[in-house]
């Protein structure tokens, strides 16, 4: 057996792997990715039944959503950098061991608050393994057009495992109990470890300088602060103190250590980085797609349960168009720019996503699958062409600061379905309650216990009336029309949202950048 090329300078990694090493490495990234973005959403489907098992009680059961999200967040930064120093397959290496040890541990979480535990040790092991996959592949594919074509291959992995995860879920659930979404992970990391330690060619910042611990801390800390910020202001309302003094202190905490980036010579995060206007392009356009699809795919999910009546089975399937759509416009993504140009083609799917929203928001009422399958084709054609996004991203920057770059954009893929889901999601919340207000609730025959609980969700709202008759009737009804009119607001807002991402990036993004040769 042969032992993995081990190099400090960036530029020597890929030197003396063969093609088929690299792309066999390439699969290795793929499918560690997929893993982890396949659990994220697989979790949507099983939250019921977790639920139903450990009883939590309403806090616990937002910590148990939240808590990945916020230690992901939070440890990007400093696990993307800590790669670059200590070494990007270790990084891996050691984010494939937590992430499939804490899917083992759910065996013996009996509560939620365990739950809440394994779900921390995932976010864990998923902030090491995210940023590690991309800047790896900034190291293997030195060659402009192969690291184009690898890109389109990851970024197509990622529209997957965001669309299978549900699929996945829906299978385990109906054939075994809600262990089974954790523990799926445990072989594939497994089997992760085994092909990374065989394929995988170490890589790292030969000049990393000095560890910035005081920065680590403020990474950590605002990150994680201005998260739970809006997802607390999200629930709470804006006028929440706790949220709106844990959303300054998250915000003044970044600047300060943005300031401090500036200010060194061997920084945590190359902020610098935004000094080049294609590399913001490319930031901005994975940030503005996140934010318009981070709520329009959530809601589309429970639309299609709860309003069309489809098992989560079922509505995992009918997500597919969008999986389907990016997987084939992803790889195709760098041919387009070659004989098209770049700007065209990522303009071009931030333009189809804007579309894709327009016809939501536009279908005939009542709302049919039909229009919500085209918006979902028209969106997974736009994210598709976000492969160019990393592309223009990591060609701009040098090997050694790819865990930066990774970081970056990661990062605006995490914060934009954060802000998306709390600004998007409040805004459909709030025509949902509007268009069910508690005195219909009240002469169905709910009192204001359950008045509280419809107007809270629509699940909720069907669970409460569902005994009541036809006056009950009525009022589900009434509920699944004022959450199908939330959705199609949604469709509206990401729509603008698109178009206003299409302006700035075109005007960011110079006309002649060629992401296949490097500049």
């Amino acid at each position: 057996m042969s032992t993995p090329h081990t190099s400090d300078a960036p530029g020597a990694v890929a030197a003396g792997l063969s093609a088929r090493r690299r792309w066999a490495a390439l699969s290795v990234l793929a499918v560690s990715l997929l893993v982890v973005v396949m659990d994220m959403t697989i979790l949507n489907v099983a939250l019921p039944d977790i639920a139903a098992a450990t009883s939590p009680t309403a806090a616990q059961q937002l910590w148990i959503v939240d808590v990945y999200s916020l230690v992901l967040a939070g440890l990007l930064v400093t696990m993307s950098t800590l790669g670059d120093r200590w070494g990007r397959r270790r990084m891996l290496l050691l984010g494939f061991s937590i992430f499939g040890g804490a899917s083992l541990l759910i065996l013996v979480a009996e509560s939620a608050s365990a739950v809440i535990a394994v779900r921390a040790l995932l976010g864990v092991g998923g902030a090491m393994i995210m940023p590690a996959t991309l800047s790896m592949i900034r190291s293997l594919f030195t060659d402009p057009a192969e690291r184009a074509r690898a890109l389109g291959i990851w970024a197509a992995v990622a529209s997957l495992g965001a669309a299978v995860g549900p699929i996945v879920g829906g299978v385990l659930l109906e054939n075994f109990s809600w262990h089974a979404a954790f523990l799926l992970n445990v072989p594939l990391m497994a089997a992760a470890v085994v092909a990374s330690v065989l394929l995988l060619p170490e890589a790292r910042n030969p000049f990393p300088g000095r560890w910035d611990a005081p920065g680590t801390v403020l990474s950590i800390a605002g990150m994680a602060a201005l998260v739970w910020s809006i997802k607390r202001i999200t629930k709470e309302g804006p006028t929440d103190v706790l949220g709106l003094v844990a959303l300054a202190a998250g915000l003044v905490l970044l600047v300060w250590f943005v300031r401090r980036c500036l200010r060194s010579d061997s920084p945590l995060l190359r902020v610098r980085l935004f000094a080049v206007p294609s590399f913001t392009a490319g930031t901005l356009a994975a940030l503005f797609t996140m934010l318009a699809m981070g709520s329009a795919l959530l809601l589309a999910a429970q639309w299609l349960q709860l309003v069309q009546g489809m098992s989560p089975l079922r509505a995992g399937i009918g997500l597919l168009p969008l999986a389907v759509a990016a997987a084939i416009v992803s790889p195709m993504a760098p041919v387009l720019a070659q004989r098209i140009g770049a700007r065209t083609v990522l303009v071009g799917g931030l333009a189809l996503a804007a579309l894709g929203f327009a016809v939501l928001t536009l279908a005939p009422e009542p709302l049919t699958y039909l229009p919500v399958a085209i918006f979902l084709a028209l969106l997974g054609a736009g994210m598709g062409s976000l492969a160019i996004a990393s592309a223009i991203i990591m060609s701009g920057t040098p090997a050694e600061h790819a865990g930066s770059a990774a970081a970056i954009e990661e990062t605006a893929y995490e914060l934009g379905a954060v802000l998306g889901v709390a600004v998007l999601g409040s805004a459909a919340a709030a025509l949902y309650r509007a268009e069910l207000p508690a005195a219909d609730l009240a002469a169905a025959g709910l009192g204001p216990r359950e008045v509280a609980t419809a107007q809270d969700s629509l699940g909720g709202a069907l669970h409460v009336l569902a005994d009541l008759g036809p006056a009950g009737a009525a009022a589900a009804a009434q509920a699944q029309a004022a959450f199908t009119d939330g959705l199609v607001l949604v469709g509206a807002l990401g729509a603008a949202i698109m178009l206003v991402s299409v302006v700035v990036v075109f005007a960011l993004t110079p006309r002649n950048l060629d992401v296949t040769k490097g500049h």
